[in-house]
């Protein structure tokens, strides 16, 4: 069993890395070419597996070459993909990233099989009695929180980090038992009052703002926390909010408090920034030998 499951999307990336991104009816030239396994969830997944920590997938491929491919990369990583379905007659997604000389991305794709798990698909016992946590990204609103009632059976936390899609789909049953809840500048208005508060009554969960290069802030309901990130030369930001929530939820985990998750979220973010394509988090002691190089 997985003592930490990462559920959501489960993607093939594409990374062209381009002169500059073109404009409307321009043209870049294109640089060098990567392919490798993306999608938030699975990229968690192998980061946290990366740590040393055991990680189970849920997650959706089709039953084409891309499927298979991403499922040899994910279980070369190390992670239980017991709960990832493979659909029959589906495409897996398959994400095309233009990527700048400044680490800028742009992002193009189809849904193919992504999100075709449903609630109904869901086998109970992959979140079982070993697992500590799970951490859910974007996905079918009720799939998220059949998730997260059954990590609530099992006494385990819950993160979301729902990306972009927050203020077009109703998670409210998800966010309702919601732990850890990752957010960026953009989406953090929609969960967090004036004060920096949670809107939600009477809520206790805590949120994490993510700043970009900038860093992240944590807000408790005993106050906030900000950590500035780290100064370095972004070859590709693909993935780097996806290390930075497994760096998060690893030291979580190990009993750290929340200002040394920022510090080691942030340093394993600004890492996974300095390398081509999304899966690019780095071990545990790649993280704090960089973390000691700072001080």
């Amino acid at each position: 069993m997985s003592r930490v499951v990462a559920a959501g999307h489960v993607n093939w990336d594409v990374t062209l890395r381009v002169d500059a991104l073109p404009e409307p009816d321009g043209e870049a030239e294109i640089v060098s070419q990567r392919r490798s396994g993306g999608g938030s969830a699975a990229n968690v997944a192998c980061a946290l597996a990366g740590f040393d920590i055991d990680a189970g997938l849920v997650g959706s491929v089709g039953d084409d070459e891309h499927g298979l491919l991403a499922q040899r990369e994910l279980q070369a990583a190390g992670v239980d993909l017991a709960g990832l379905r493979v659909v029959d007659g589906l495409e897996t997604s398959v994400k095309y990233l233009l990527v700048d000389s400044r680490g800028e991305v742009m992002v193009l794709g189809n849904d193919g099989a992504n999100e075709a798990v449903a609630p109904g698909d869901l086998d109970p016992a992959v979140v079982g009695a070993d697992c500590e946590h799970v951490h859910l990204t974007s996905q079918r609103p009720a799939t998220a929180a059949r998730l997260t009632a059954l990590a609530r059976e099992h006494d385990a936390t819950v993160s979301f980090d729902p990306g972009r899609r927050l203020r077009d789909r109703d998670y409210g049953d998800a966010l309702a038992r919601t732990d850890i809840l990752f957010v960026n500048d953009n989406e953090a208005g929609a969960v967090l009052d004036d004060d920096g508060g949670p809107t939600a009554p009477d809520s206790d969960r805590v949120v994490v703002v993510k700043h970009g290069s900038d860093g992240a802030t944590v807000h408790t309901p005993s106050g906030s926390v900000t950590h500035p990130g780290f100064a370095v030369d972004p070859m590709d930001t693909t993935g780097a909010g996806d290390a930075f929530a497994a760096g998060f939820v690893a030291v979580v985990l190990d009993g750290g408090d929340h200002e040394r998750a920022l510090e080691f979220g942030n340093a394993c973010g600004a890492l996974a920034a300095q390398h081509e394509g999304a899966r690019t988090a780095p071990t545990r002691a790649d993280a704090a030998s960089f973390l000691d190089s700072q001080f």
